[in-house]
Order: structure tokens, then C-alpha cells, then sequence
């Protein structure tokens, strides 16, 4: 396919914050009554945020959550903030060797404060002058392909013409739905055996587990 636009998903593709939030998630859970390991909570929440993050975490524990889960997700989000984290294996290199007038964005669910710190963290800020958040951008996030049209639209670019690098079955299905070619990224820590199966059955066009398969398929 002709490629005139690259859309990325931010955690789990460009960063490696979906295992350090879902091990923290797990680790809370399991000290609070709901034994839950890391792979688990990757499973229910990976790539969910707001609201539907909040009905997965309380249908898990059959409840309302207790008010000191908020409090410990705030400690662990500004220690991640301050701290950084890894890049996934590849990922800068890639970013760095893309065409300069290529269009990219960033598509996440995450905040826009949360992308542009860790992008800085990697070195990568510079990289992107467009980044969109599902909580601030769009009225419905993903699984919904809102995030994902309305990133092509600012970029001036048919959807048709964009790749979407997304690595969640929530992102995944998301990115199907919105008409772009979408590569499902397993070059995570927290893509398990069978991860690239479940972005398969979402219906993804191609499976990649490295950013080395990335630049093949694009090429």
C-alpha cells in the first residue's frame, strides 16, 4: 500500500508502559483481596482508559473500587512521570529513520501530559508536532475509530492512506474500525504467546514483532 500518513499508538509501541501499569494494577488487586497477576490485568485492561477502564477494574472485583486505588494510581503515574520509561526495542531508531515530511502522530488514550513526558524521556519529543488523546480529543476513545479519524483529518490525509501501529486488542479493534491499514505491533514486554493471535482475530492486516518487520511492511 502507498503510505502517506503513520499513526501510533503510545504505550506499549513507543513506550514500555503497559507492563509497569499493569503490574502495579496487579500488584494492587492481588494486596486488596482480587489475586490478579500481571498477565491478567493486561488481558482486562490493556489499552482501556476513563471510564471503561474504571467498569473493567470494578466488574473484575464485582464492585465499586475502594478509594485507595485512585490514591496508589497517582503515586505510580507521578514516580512513571518522574522517572521514565523504556522505550519498546526499536523504537527511537525507527522514528528517527522515517522520512522527515512524512506525517505521523501520536493516537493514544493516554493524556497529552503523559505523551509529551515521555517522549521526552526517549528523546523523541521533537519527533511529533501532532499528538491526539482519546480523553481530550474525541468524545468516545477507543475501542471507538474516533481517536484514529480524527488524527488523519488534522494531518489532511485520508484514512485510507494512514498505517496504524497499534499493539491492544482495544487499540486494534479501534484502528480495524476506522478504515486504515493497521499493524499490529508485538515488539512489546507485555506481549504475551498468543498476542499476536488476538490482534489477528480483531482482523489487523499485518502482524509485526519487531520495528525492523515495521520498516519492511512499509517499505
Amino acid at each position: 500500500m502507498r503510505v502517506d500518513a503513520l499513526l501510533f499508538d503510545f504505550d506499549g509501541v513507543l513506550v514500555e508502559s503497559e507492563y509497569v501499569g499493569n503490574r502495579q494494577i496487579a500488584r494492587w488487586l492481588t494486596a486488596n483481596g482480587h489475586p490478579t497477576d500481571t498477565q491478567t490485568a493486561m488481558d482486562l485492561f490493556m489499552g482501556l482508559s476513563g471510564p471503561d477502564f474504571l467498569a473493567a477494574m470494578e466488574r473484575h472485583v464485582g464492585g465499586p473500587l475502594h478509594d485507595s486505588f485512585a490514591a496508589a494510581r497517582l503515586e505510580e503515574d507521578e514516580r512513571v512521570l518522574r522517572e521514565g520509561v523504556g522505550e519498546v526495542a526499536g523504537a527511537v531508531a525507527f522514528v528517527r529513520s522515517l522520512p522527515r515530511d512524512l506525517p505521523r502522530a501520536v493516537v493514544s488514550s493516554s493524556s497529552t501530559h503523559w505523551i509529551e513526558t515521555h517522549l521526552r524521556h526517549i528523546g523523541l519529543r521533537d519527533a511529533f508536532s501532532h499528538i491526539f488523546s482519546g480523553k481530550e480529543h474525541v468524545a468516545r476513545g477507543k475501542p471507538a475509530p474516533d481517536l484514529y479519524l480524527h488524527a488523519a483529518a488534522a494531518l489532511g490525509v485520508p484514512i485510507e492512506g494512514c498505517a496504524i501501529i497499534e499493539d491492544s486488542p482495544v487499540g486494534a479493534t479501534g484502528a480495524v474500525a476506522s478504515g486504515g491499514y493497521v499493524i499490529g505491533l508485538c515488539a512489546g514486554s507485555h506481549c504475551s504467546p498468543g498476542h499476536a493471535d488476538r490482534l489477528r482475530a480483531i482482523g489487523v492486516d499485518a502482524i509485526a514483532d519487531s520495528f525492523a518487520e515495521v520498516a519492511a511492511l512499509l517499505a
